[in-house]
């Protein structure tokens, strides 16, 4: 069980962000960041709520795709309407995508370009401005490169420190952008004006590839760590519980 994938690592790294939440719902939106949630209530947080992706909260956790013989445990009902009582209360976690994240957690999945004339058409808005300022938010961003990590995004969707600290008081007190992951590191804001930080590289990765391949200047600690491997156990649920057909294994990094 020593030797993992890159996929895997990630799913790890992601389930990390979901560590000391406590009893919150787990909205993990896209394959590794749903099987990183899925990991994390699994083993370092068990008091997660996950929910069938409808109305259902699960007492148990389904594998990726098609569940053949899985019989799921209904611990609750939370229809569509019932998660923004969640959502505005704090007492949720989102782990989505960024198609572009500035320095201070801006996040764009809304369009590229200018937003009167784009040049592509994203999602939208979505729910990342309700998001950023009402709960934590975490970022997946599966190739790392000057595209996505920019040094100004195109049009804000979830709201960053610097926009959350312009408008203060009440209107910020539930805003954390907790932990951006992507398939080279692990980043977050813990910085004095809460600048994105290099937390840790992936084993194979340099600092100096992150450097370069990020479009504004990271906070650098005098030595940054390794993230972490898959513990033999976490890879035992990863390949036999959670993705026993190898979903993860197809996801594009970089």
């Amino acid at each position: 069980m020593s030797e993992f994938t890159r996929a895997e690592l990630c799913a790890v790294a992601l389930a990390e962000c979901f560590r000391g939440d406590g009893e919150i719902l787990a909205s993990a939106i896209g394959v590794l960041p749903t099987l990183g949630a899925r990991l994390a209530k699994l083993s370092f947080a068990p008091d997660l709520l996950i929910t069938d992706g409808l109305h259902y909260v699960l007492e148990n956790v389904p594998p990726l795709g098609a569940a053949n013989g899985f019989q799921p445990v209904i611990e609750g009902w939370l229809p569509y309407r019932g998660v923004f009582d969640l959502l505005w209360a704090g007492r949720r976690h989102v782990l989505m995508g960024a198609t572009q994240i500035d320095r201070f957690g801006n996040q764009n999945i809304a369009c590229i370009g200018d937003p009167k004339h784009p040049r592509a058409q994203l999602l939208g808005m979505r729910g990342a401005p309700g998001n950023t300022i009402c709960h934590p938010t975490s970022y997946w961003v599966p190739n790392h490169g000057q595209k996505s990590f920019v040094a100004k995004v195109d049009v804000v969707s979830g709201i960053g420190y610097d926009r959350s600290a312009a408008l203060g008081g009440r209107a910020a007190r539930f805003h954390e952008i907790r932990r951006v992951v992507s398939n080279l590191g692990v980043f977050d804001f813990r910085t004095r004006d809460h600048a994105m930080r290099l937390v840790s590289v992936h084993p194979g990765v340099a600092v100096d590839e992150v450097v370069e391949k990020t479009g504004f200047p990271l906070a650098l600690e005098d030595r940054v760590a390794e993230t972490r491997p898959p513990t033999a156990q976490e890879l035992r649920l990863l390949r036999e519980r959670l993705d026993p057909t190898g979903i993860a294994a197809r996801e594009p990094l970089g």
